[in-house]
């Protein structure tokens, strides 16, 4: 066997040997590939250290829940929507984060620019939802702004000498990537691109802003924003909560790994969870990962001779072919078809890398530490320059199960499992039984890594 330190871009210097031997049977099924895998998912960078342990403050406490407001959100740059969602000049999404409003739309320029969502007579909300318009109008006392914040009419302006005509609302930073609109509230913040670090490395081969939003589902849940979204930064609950999963995917072989302000998990599927006590058929591989609860989904088989993984992935290859071209389907290698490749930006935008559509985005809900919203967004590719309409953001209830949206295929019943555990998890919390949390040393490296930072704009 060739040495892990020739088969990766990076070192595991500082790692424990078990977390070693786990990152090294990963590379094991990356050499056994069926095609030239890309350099990126032997890119390595670990997050050495000791399990680290947090105040259960952080998930509970309404003054920590402040200063996360004050402290990140008004400051950090974050995804409020997708390009597509906005096409048409006056096209508006507003975009809400704890008691925070604002309304991203599109210029008659093409240009897209972003103000907070208040007037700045009285203070209302000027607009509810999204929409299409071609100007603000606050619906309190008619004062009108333009689609680009300055100030378009004013009733009775004689009455207000202090407004000299310039009186634009509150503006915001833009700027664009993967396809992703981000803001930030903080005129003194530094650049996206600063922000971004390598990440935009990372999806060369797959472009993000060559995918159009497709589904977008979403829900409040009973539990804290972090709390919510640390539930799908590691492998190593598949185990428990979604056992059905285990006869396909390596849960415990996962590749972690962390740069700057994002990290990531690599997750080979189409092998056995080592956590198995008995050998599962290449069959059984495959049917644990093949959604059989609808009529129309038709059973994936393994031929004679071929392993559950190349079946997965030249399934796969094939389905792409109709959006990318047969050429560039059939390049892709199977850790590209196979394995899940999540990335986190902090503080909350869970993009997949290589040609998995799934998407996450988490943020508090309102000003209650213990509520939070979910979103699961399918991003899809498509040809020309312009991509789709961006689906609507449909809202399931709070006690309604994922699976009504048929869309969501198997990550409706995944989600349903997920969603099963957090309100007790945040009842667990508040119980006043721990003082602290404790993350394991590797498998929960991405939330290690996500504290870390939380930590440094804390401080």
């Amino acid at each position: 066997m060739t040495a892990i330190s020739e088969r990766l871009v990076g070192t595991v210097d500082g790692l424990s040997a078990g977390a070693v031997a786990q990152v090294d049977a990963y590379l094991d099924l990356l050499d056994a590939d069926s095609r030239t895998v890309p350099d990126v998912y032997r890119w390595t960078n670990p997050l050495p250290g000791v399990a680290l342990t947090v105040p259960v403050e952080r998930y509970t406490s309404q003054e920590f829940h402040n200063e996360e407001m004050q402290k990140v959100w008004t400051k950090v740059w974050q995804a409020a929507c997708r390009v597509e969602d906005i096409l048409e000049p006056g096209q508006y999404v507003k975009y809400d984060v704890g008691n925070v409003s604002v309304l991203v739309v599109r210029q008659k320029d093409g240009s897209i620019r972003a103000h907070r969502n208040v007037c700045l007579h009285r203070g209302r909300t000027l607009k509810e939802r999204d929409g299409i318009a071609d100007s603000f109008t606050c619906p309190f006392h008619g004062i009108t702004w333009d689609l680009d914040g300055s100030l378009k009419h004013m009733p009775c302006k004689w009455d207000f000498p202090s407004v000299d005509g310039d009186w634009p609302l509150k503006s915001v930073q833009v700027d664009t990537w993967g396809g992703f609109v981000f803001i930030n509230l903080d005129p003194e913040a530094g650049p996206l691109s600063e922000f971004l670090g390598d990440l935009p490395q990372h999806f060369e081969s797959w472009p993000l802003e060559k995918r159009y939003k497709q589904v977008h589902v979403a829900k409040v849940l009973r539990c804290n924003w972090k709390l919510a979204q640390e539930a799908f930064m590691e492998s190593w609950h598949v185990v428990a909560t979604h056992a059905q999963l285990l006869p396909g995917i390596g849960d415990a072989i996962s590749k972690y790994d962390q740069w700057g302000n994002f990290s990531r998990t690599l997750t080979p599927n189409g092998v056995p969870s080592p956590h198995l006590n008995w050998a599962p058929t290449e069959q059984e591989m495959v049917d644990a990962l093949t959604d059989r609860n609808l009529d129309e989904t038709p059973k994936v088989m393994v031929p004679d001779g071929k392993t559950a993984r190349l079946t997965i992935s030249d399934n796969r290859r094939k389905h792409l072919e109709s959006e990318i071209g047969a050429e560039a389907a059939q390049s892709l290698s199977d850790a590209e078809m196979c394995d899940s490749m999540p990335y986190t930006l902090f503080p909350n935008l869970h993009p997949w890398g290589s040609y998995n559509r799934t998407c996450y985005r988490f943020r508090p809900y309102g000003n209650d530490p213990g509520m939070s919203i979910m979103e699961c967004m399918i991003l899809s590719p498509y040809e020309g320059d312009t991509p789709p309409k961006g689906a609507e953001c449909l809202w399931v209830e709070t006690d309604t199960s994922w699976t009504t949206v048929p869309e969501l295929g198997l990550l409706g019943r995944v989600f349903d499992q997920d969603d099963a555990n957090l309100p007790f998890v945040q009842k667990g919390l508040e119980s006043g039984a721990l003082d602290e949390v404790t993350f394991a040393e590797y498998q929960e490296t991405k939330i290690r890594h996500f504290h870390t930072v939380l930590e440094q704009w804390i401080a």
